[in-house]
């Protein structure tokens, strides 16, 4: 049986995220996996894009 998060899953890590971290810092932490995710997507399409450009070649 797969994991799945579920609303007090992340209750809970929210809180332990919290805990850690602190209010303060919170917007940038947001901001730092944002940034993460933005170039994680960016280099994933350009994998996608070199791959299909071989494949034809």
């Amino acid at each position: 049986m797969p994991f799945r998060f579920g609303p007090m899953e992340l209750i809970i890590v929210l809180v332990v995220v919290l805990i850690i971290f602190g209010v303060g810092r919170l917007p940038e932490i947001g901001g730092a996996m944002g940034k993460a995710l933005k170039e994680f997507r960016s280099t994933q399409k350009d994998i996608a894009e070199d791959d299909s450009a071989t494949k034809t070649d």
